[in-house]
C-alpha cells in the first residue's frame, strides 16, 4: 500500500499540470452530469494539430536533425560570449517550429554538456535561464510554437500573418532584452573539444518516435477542455468567470498564466471571452514572470536541478528576476500600445 501511494507521489510530482487538470475536470463531473455532450467540448483540431506536430519533432529528434546543425555552428565560436549567444538563440530558432517545450528539452542538456567540457559551469545558470526566455520569445513568432498558442490558433482563426504582427512588438523588445543580457557574458577564448559521434540507429525508429510523444500533454488538453466545458454549464461560474474576464483578457492572462501557466489560461480564457487577439498577449506575456508561467519554464528547471543540484536557488533567484524584469518590460510595452 506504501509503494502505491509513493508511486502515486512520485506520479503526482513529475505530471503536476496533468495531475491538477484531472482533478478538477473529475470534481466537475459532479455538478455536470457526464454525457456523450462532454465529446463536444474538446476542441479536436487542437488535439490532432498538437498530435501530428509532436510526431514530426520527434522524428527530427531522433535524426538529430538540429543538434547536428548547433555542432557545426559551435565549430565557429572561439570565445565564451560568442558560445552563450548561439546556445540561447538556437532556442529561439528552433521554437519556432519545434515548440518551446521541446527545443529546452534538446538543447538545454546539450548546452550544460557543452559548457562542461570547456570547464565554464559558471555560465551555466545565465546560458539554461537565457534559453528559456529565448523559447519563450521564439514561440510567439509562429502559432505552432508553443501549445498555448495551438490552442488560440485553432479556437480563434487568426491567420499566421496578424498572428505575427499582433506579437511582433513583444518579440522585437524580448530579443533587444537578450541581447543586452548576452553582452555581460565574459568573453574568454575557448577551444571546444570535439564531442562523440551522432550515431543514427534504426532499430525500432517509428516505436521511438510514437513512444516520446507526450500523451500527458494531450490528456492535459482533454481534462482542460471538460473543465471548461463544465464550468460553462454551471450557472454561477459560467457568470463569475464572464464578469472577471471579459475586458480585462490580457490581465487576466498574465495573473492566470503566473497561477496556472499559460496553457491552462488560455483554454480558460477563450472558454469565456471571444477576445481572442487581448488573450493571445496576455498568455504569451504571462509566459514570463514565475517559474510556472509557462511549462517550458518547468522543463529547464528540472533538468538542470537533475545534473546540479546545488544550482537551485541560485538559479531560482536569477531566473525569476530576469523574467519580472522582462514581464513589466513588456507589460509596460502593452500599456503603451
Amino acid at each position: 500500500m506504501n509503494k502505491l501511494i509513493d508511486r502515486g507521489y512520485d506520479f503526482f510530482k513529475k505530471e503536476i499540470i496533468f495531475s491538477i487538470s484531472l482533478i478538477l475536470a473529475i470534481i466537475s463531473c459532479f455538478f455536470v452530469k457526464p454525457s456523450i455532450s462532454y465529446l463536444n467540448y474538446i476542441n479536436w483540431e487542437t488535439i490532432i494539430l498538437l498530435f501530428v506536430i509532436m510526431v514530426i519533432v520527434e522524428i527530427l529528434k531522433n535524426l538529430s536533425v538540429f543538434e547536428r546543425l548547433v555542432r557545426k555552428l559551435l565549430t565557429k565560436i572561439r570565445n565564451t560570449r560568442g558560445l552563450v549567444f548561439i546556445l540561447v538563440f538556437i532556442c529561439f530558432l528552433s521554437s519556432i517550429f519545434i515548440t518551446n517545450d521541446v527545443s529546452l528539452i534538446i538543447f538545454v542538456p546539450f548546452s550544460i554538456l557543452a559548457l562542461k567540457k570547456i570547464d565554464r559551469t559558471d555560465l551555466i545558470i545565465l546560458t539554461v535561464s537565457l534559453q528559456t526566455i529565448a523559447a519563450n520569445v521564439g514561440c510567439m513568432v509562429l502559432p505552432i510554437g508553443a501549445p498555448h498558442n495551438i490552442v488560440m490558433f485553432t479556437v480563434s482563426d487568426i491567420s499566421f500573418q496578424v498572428f505575427f504582427l499582433l506579437l511582433l512588438p513583444y518579440i522585437i523588445v524580448s530579443v533587444a532584452f537578450l541581447v543586452a543580457l548576452m553582452l555581460f557574458a565574459p568573453n574568454d577564448k575557448i577551444d571546444l573539444p570535439a564531442m562523440s559521434k551522432i550515431e543514427f540507429d534504426s532499430k525500432n525508429f517509428l516505436k521511438r518516435v510514437f513512444l516520446g510523444v507526450d500523451y500527458y500533454l494531450l490528456l492535459t488538453f482533454i481534462a482542460l477542455f471538460i473543465l471548461i466545458g463544465n464550468l460553462e454549464n454551471i450557472a454561477f461560474f459560467k457568470a463569475l468567470f464572464t464578469k472577471l474576464i471579459v475586458g480585462n483578457e490580457v490581465l487576466c492572462g498574465v495573473i492566470s498564466s503566473q497561477i496556472i501557466s499559460n496553457v491552462p489560461a488560455a483554454i480558460l480564457l477563450s472558454g469565456f471571452s471571444t477576445n481572442y487577439e487581448a488573450i493571445i498577449v496576455g498568455i504569451n506575456i504571462g509566459g514570463f514572470g514565475t517559474l510556472i508561467a509557462s511549462m517550458a519554464n518547468l522543463i529547464s528547471y528540472k533538468i538542470l536541478v537533475r545534473e546540479y543540484g546545488e544550482f537551485k536557488i541560485r538559479y531560482l533567484a536569477i531566473f525569476t528576476f530576469l523574467n519580472v524584469v522582462l514581464l513589466v518590460l513588456l507589460t509596460g510595452v502593452y500599456i503603451l500600445i
